[in-house]
C-alpha cells in the first residue's frame, strides 16, 4: 500500500488520466504509479473487465526498459575498475563483429550497430533460433560510422548483457538478480513471467477485438527486453534512478547516466535525448528522465523528474495503443501542478573561506558582467548579467582549482590568478580571463587594452 497519500484532487486527476489512458488505447488493462520522496504514494489500474482492474503486484513485460538495469550493470563494473567507458568491446568481450566497437558507444547507441537483429523478428521468435551471440549481428554489422550519429540498437544491449556475464563470471540474468534486484528489494522482477502477470495482446485496428500475442524467451536478446516486473517494483526502481543506492550503484554515477551522451548538452534545447542506458524527454518544461518500453503483447514507461522529486510508471498489456510516455510523463505533469515541490528551507553555510568570500561579486569577461557566488563544499557558480553569456557551477578540487560541472564549462579548469599580496587579480577560466573591472588595463587581457582606456567618442 502507498505510505502516504497524495491529496485527493490529485488522485482524481491521475485517476482521470488513467482512465483516458485505457479508454483512448484501447488496451485490456493499464496501470500506473506515483513516486515522490522515493515512496509509492499512488498506484491505480483500470480494466476492460469491471471489477478485476490489475494492482501494483501484477507483473507485466517492461521490454526496453530492462536496457536500464543493463546499464547500471555495465556502470558498476566500471565503478569497480573492471572496464573503461572508452574501452574497445573486444578487450572484455573478444570475437564478436562489433569489437572495435566502444562500451560508451553502446551504452548511448552511438555505435552505428544495426537496430535490430538478422530476420525473423526477434521480438516473436523464441531464443532457439538464434542460440549464439554471433546470430545477433549482421553482415554487416553496423549501419553508420562509430561515434557519429545516435541509431537505437537492440543487438548493442544483447552485446552489454553478455559483457556482464563475462566480467562476472555467470549470466547476465543471475548476475542482475545478485548484484542489483535483490539489493533494492525487488522480489517481483524476472527474466520469466511469474504468477499473478498480466497476458499480452493485440488489439485489431478497425474493430474492438483482441489476439493473444506469444510470451516468448528471447536467448541472447535478453538484455535488450526480456524482464517482466511490476508497479510496485519498478517504484523502487524509480527511486533509485534518482537518487542511487549504496552498494549498488552511487549518485553521481546515476547523475552521469542521465546526461545526453551525444548531440545537445543538457542546457540546450531538445525535446529528447540519450543518455548512458537512459532515454531523457523535456515534458511540461521539466527534464525526465528513465526509459520506455515494448514487446509484443506490452508497452511500459517509467520517468522520474528530479526537480519535482516525483516519478511515474505505466504499464499496458497490449502491443500498441496507449501512448504509455505521455501518460506516465502526464502523471508527473499532474503531481507536479497539484502538489508542487517546496524549494528547501535557506540556510547559511557552515562556514566560509574568507579568501573564497573575497572573489564573490561581480567579474567581467571583457565588458559582459558576470556573477560569482560561493556554494557549499566551496563551489562556486558563475553566472552571466543579462540575456547573453555562459554561466555553469563549479566543483572544488583539492589542488586549489575549480572543475566546472555543466554548461558550456563542463570538465573546464577554473583558476584563480593571485598577486604576490594573494589577492585575486584575475580568473582564468579555460584561457578567459575574468577581471574585476571591464577591460581591466593591468590584466592580462590577450590583445591588451587600449592606452587611453574608456572614453567618449
Amino acid at each position: 500500500m502507498p505510505s502516504e497519500e497524495l491529496l485527493v484532487a490529485t488522485r482524481r486527476a491521475l485517476r482521470h488520466r488513467l482512465a483516458v489512458g485505457q479508454a483512448a488505447g484501447r488496451t485490456p488493462s493499464l496501470m500506473g504509479a506515483v513516486v515522490r520522496g522515493g515512496q509509492l504514494v499512488w498506484s491505480g489500474g483500470r480494466s476492460m473487465i469491471d471489477g478485476h482492474a490489475p494492482d501494483a503486484d501484477v507483473q507485466y513485460r517492461i521490454g526496453s526498459i530492462t536496457k536500464s538495469f543493463v546499464a547500471v550493470q555495465v556502470m558498476r563494473l566500471r565503478d569497480e575498475g573492471r572496464l573503461d567507458l572508452a574501452d574497445p568491446l573486444e578487450r572484455h568481450l573478444p570475437g564478436t563483429a562489433a569489437g572495435p566497437l566502444t562500451i560508451a558507444q553502446l551504452l548511448g547507441h552511438t555505435s552505428g550497430l544495426a537496430a535490430e537483429t538478422p530476420e525473423p523478428w526477434w521480438e516473436r521468435t523464441p531464443g532457439t533460433v538464434r542460440p549464439r551471440l554471433a546470430d545477433v549481428l549482421g553482415e554487416p554489422p553496423t549501419r553508420h560510422p562509430a561515434g557519429r550519429r545516435f541509431h537505437y540498437s537492440n543487438p548493442g544491449f544483447a552485446l552489454l548483457g553478455a559483457l556482464v556475464g563475462r566480467l562476472r563470471g555467470t549470466s547476465w540474468a543471475d548476475a542482475l538478480r545478485d548484484d542489483v534486484l535483490a539489493p533494492l528489494g525487488m522480489t517481483r522482477t524476472s527474466l520469466s513471467p511469474q504468477a499473478p502477470h498480466a497476458g499480452g495482446f493485440a488489439v485489431h485496428p478497425w474493430a474492438d477485438v483482441m489476439l493473444p500475442e506469444p510470451l516468448t524467451d528471447t536467448g541472447v536478446m535478453a538484455p535488450a527486453g526480456q524482464l517482466w516486473s511490476t508497479a510496485a517494483d519498478l517504484a523502487r526502481w524509480a527511486a533509485f534512478l534518482a537518487g542511487g543506492a549504496e552498494g549498488v550503484l552511487g549518485r553521481a554515477t546515476i547523475t552521469e547516466m542521465r546526461r545526453p551522451a551525444s548531440g545537445p548538452d543538457e542546457t540546450d534545447d531538445w525535446a529528447t535525448a540519450y543518455g548512458l542506458g537512459l532515454q531523457l524527454r523535456r515534458h511540461g518544461g521539466q527534464v525526465l528522465f528513465g526509459h520506455t518500453g515494448s514487446m509484443p503483447g506490452f508497452l511500459a514507461a517509467l520517468w522520474v523528474s528530479e526537480r519535482e522529486d516525483v516519478a511515474a510508471v505505466v504499464l499496458a498489456n497490449v502491443t500498441s495503443g496507449p501512448a504509455v510516455g505521455s501518460i506516465a510523463a502526464d502523471l508527473v505533469q499532474i503531481v507536479a501542478e497539484h502538489e508542487p515541490r517546496p524549494p528547501e528551507p535557506w540556510r547559511p553555510l557552515p562556514t566560509a573561506d574568507p579568501e573564497l568570500l573575497a572573489l564573490t561579486g561581480p567579474w567581467y569577461w571583457g565588458p559582459s558582467p558576470h556573477l560569482l557566488r560561493l556554494l557549499a563544499d566551496r563551489g562556486l557558480e558563475l553566472t552571466p548579467v543579462g540575456q547573453t553569456g555562459r554561466g555553469s557551477r563549479f566543483r572544488a578540487e583539492v589542488d586549489g582549482t575549480w572543475t566546472g560541472l555543466d554548461g558550456y564549462y563542463a570538465g573546464e579548469t577554473l583558476r584563480v590568478v593571485r598577486a604576490p599580496d594573494a589577492a585575486g587579480t584575475h580568473l582564468d577560466l579555460g584561457s578567459f580571463v575574468f577581471t574585476r573591472a571591464p577591460y581591466q588595463p593591468d590584466a592580462p587581457i590577450p590583445g591588451g587594452v587600449g592606452e587611453d582606456g574608456w572614453h567618449a567618442f
